[in-house]
């Protein structure tokens, strides 16, 4: 009778063990996320793992536009992390997320100019002056969003001329793939000015900035989701809520970032 329940009692430990030891298999996490987050991500994913051993990551930066469709064609990720919140919304809409879209971060905008700036440009105004190269992203891209809005915005001020918008446009003579792209045409010194993230403009030392009046300031908002077709939702979504703890939120204001707005 003894030896008969030991055995038992083996087996129960064993069936019971079992789970556990599945769960602690290693997890490699893909990350789908906007360009201006790849530096920041690959501190996160350290951190990260200092908290949830076995997960490791791998990122997939670019154009948060870009990386949606890609996700919408079935592309093999766990999480995707945006520059803005409209194109999580729109996996979630469609039914290719778990879950509503996480806003994770802020953002603002600076205007760059390559160092030595030899356009002479001294303020937001001088975008509209004839013969100024800029050079910008794609129409898709959450950048040029951003910066339709700041050009709305310094158009609207006191002082602009006229036309300021329309002028600005017809200045560009280069658009991009990501913003990424859009800091190094003009590090190369291939654009005279860019409006790009602010925290681009700190992780370069080849540009400087031209300052935005307060009242023209935008904030960007960058939100992720959980990849509905994920084989792993459950330390996708683990990772996405970490986001949001102290430790990932001060990462990500070394980088230059908002709290989430």
């Amino acid at each position: 009778m003894i030896r008969r329940f030991a055995t038992v009692a083996l087996a129960a430990v064993m069936v019971a063990c079992g789970p556990q030891a599945s769960a602690q298999q290693p997890v490699q996490l893909t990350v789908y996320a906007a360009a201006s987050l790849r530096s920041p991500l690959e501190a996160l994913a350290a951190a990260h793992g200092d908290v949830a051993p076995g997960i490791t990551m791998t990122v997939s930066a670019g154009a948060s536009s870009a990386l949606r469709a890609q996700i919408e064609q079935g592309a093999p990720a766990d999480v995707f992390l945006s520059a803005d919140t409209t194109n999580p919304a729109a996996l979630a809409e469609a039914g290719l997320a778990a879950g509503e879209a996480t806003v994770i971060a802020g953002n603002r905008l600076a205007i760059i100019v390559p160092i030595g700036n030899r356009a002479a440009i001294a303020t937001p105004a001088y975008l509209g002056r004839a013969g100024v190269k800029i050079i910008a992203a794609g129409d898709a891209v959450p950048i040029t969003r951003y910066a339709t809005e700041l050009v709305a915005k310094l158009a609207a001020l006191e002082g602009t001329s006229t036309g300021f918008t329309e002028a600005y446009a017809a200045n560009i003579v280069s658009r991009e793939d990501d913003v990424k792209a859009v800091v190094a045409k003009i590090e190369l010194g291939e654009g005279d000015a860019a409006i790009v993230y602010r925290t681009d403009a700190l992780a370069s030392d080849a540009v400087s900035t031209i300052d935005i009046p307060p009242e023209a300031d935008v904030t960007a908002a960058y939100a992720g989701v959980v990849v509905g077709s994920s084989a792993h939702q459950d330390e996708a979504r683990a990772f996405l809520d970490w986001l949001d703890a102290p430790a990932a939120q001060a990462i990500l204001a070394s980088f230059g970032f908002a709290p989430p707005p």
